[in-house]
């Protein structure tokens, strides 16, 4: 499951081990955009993701059950249709044991066993679809990917068994970010589930009921209508607050979702469209990287701080924060930068840097004090690993990649981490 759970935590139990164990890379080279990795049974791992079919022949999704030990594929999916959008979708292992695979406008239901087909739904809005969650009740939920100016988000509720859509709702904002779920129980015993999407203006609560989804009146504000930041990704729901970072829509990010496909480029000159790819590029914004803590039970207790106060600042992966060292990690994927930022009296304090350049959805160890990111260098992508506390580097590891993305780390439960990125995908353990 994405990012360890709906509230996109990022957290796991246990020790990576990196302070004592020496490193051991196994790394894959594909010409695959590899976006997650999921654990099913114990050792039973899947990798899914897309095609960085931005020209040429078309993009599709694809799932396979791999090898940890050499990360080649045990058996592989057939070519999922992803109505020729260009974007990272996601996979989930389902509590019916089904394996879910969401890519561009299409969603797929796949048997673990040999990943063929079990059930597919061509979803109503022709967008790139990113995030998706399984409820309480085992309904899924996800939604497509809307920059600012084009128009509202479509949320799409579905049966995990038949893939029938069972509710749809309209954001009255188009939405960028991945969704996040959380359940809060209520004083009388009962519960209420509710679903957040990062907006254009606003961070949205929807709250699920067994047959529909509606509106909370929790809606803050993170973005002024006359803003110099950009959007926000995804939300972390941790320690009663919803972290996001803004400044996402990087010019990457816009130049694929304003193409129809999205992502699929008309132009064949390939120079021009790795420059237009770049998460390196100028900000289209002046305004500095910023994070930002909302209440969870007042939507207008809303603080923000700038970590690093670079103009032009930007990233494209949300932050975490980890409420047993009362610590929220950030950092600035244009200017280079990682911090920890504390809240233990209320107020956001930076209490250390760390000069890095970071894209990519960490993973926690709050036990170890342990977080595990990338850090892009000239030479390639890095992972380093970083006291949560302190900001000091425990160990850094070279993964043979190239190219850096917004992409997830996966916890192996065995003192390491898969790691996934566009072409490559690595296996890192600490023993």
């Amino acid at each position: 499951m994405e990012c360890g759970g709906n509230r996109r935590q990022k957290s796991t139990v246990g020790a990576l081990g990196a302070r004592t164990g020496t490193s051991k890379v196994v790394t894959k080279q594909n010409d695959r955009w590899n976006v997650m990795a999921v654990e099913r049974d114990k050792g039973e791992w899947y990798l899914g993701g897309t095609m960085p079919a931005f020209i040429g022949p078309p993009p599709f999704g694809w799932v396979q059950k791999i090898d940890l030990s050499t990360l080649e594929p045990i058996t592989e999916s057939e070519k999922l249709p992803c109505g020729e959008h260009v974007w990272c979708g996601a996979i989930l292992v389902h509590a019916n044991g089904s394996v879910m695979s969401i890519n561009g406008s299409y969603l797929h239901r796949l048997s673990p066993t040999d990943l063929s087909i079990e059930a597919e739904l061509e979803l109503p809005a022709d967008r790139a679809h990113n995030g998706l969650l399984a409820l309480s009740d085992g309904t899924l939920i996800t939604k497509d990917l809307r920059i600012e100016g084009e128009g509202r988000t479509t949320i799409t509720r579905i049966c995990s068994e038949t893939l029938e859509i069972l509710d749809q709702f309209s954001l009255p904002e188009g939405s960028m970010g991945r969704i996040a779920a959380d359940i809060v129980n209520m004083p009388d015993g009962s519960s209420i589930e509710y679903v957040y999407v990062p907006g254009i203006h606003k961070v949205w609560r929807l709250i699920i009921e067994e047959d529909s989804m509606q509106v909370d009146g929790w809606q803050p504000q993170y973005r002024s209508e006359d803003s110099d930041h950009g959007l926000a990704w995804d939300a972390c729901i941790s320690g009663g607050s919803c972290w996001v970072m803004d400044c996402g829509d990087i010019g990457s990010v816009r130049a694929i979702h304003t193409t129809e496909p999205n992502g699929r480029f008309v132009t064949e000159n390939t120079k021009d469209n790795v420059r237009r790819l770049s998460w390196r590029l100028p900000a289209p914004w002046s305004g500095a990287q910023r994070l930002i803590r909302i209440d969870l039970n007042n939507s207008h207790e809303v603080q923000s701080i700038e970590p690093f106060g670079t103009p032009g600042g930007g990233i494209i992966a949300p932050p975490v924060y980890v409420p047993e060292s009362e610590m929220a990690i950030t950092w600035d994927s244009i200017n280079g930068g990682l911090a920890g930022v504390s809240d233990a009296d209320g107020e956001l304090e930076v209490m250390w840097h760390f000069d890095a350049r970071p894209t990519m959805q960490p993973v926690v160890f709050p036990g170890s004090k342990e977080l595990v990111i990338n850090d892009f260098v000239d030479s390639g992508d890095d992972l380093i690993v970083i006291d949560i506390e302190s900001g000091e580097l425990i160990d850094r590891v070279k993964t043979g990649a190239k190219l850096a993305n917004g992409m997830f780390l996966s916890p192996t439960g065995e003192g390491g981490v898969i790691y996934c990125t566009t072409n490559t995908v690595a296996h890192v353990q600490w023993e």
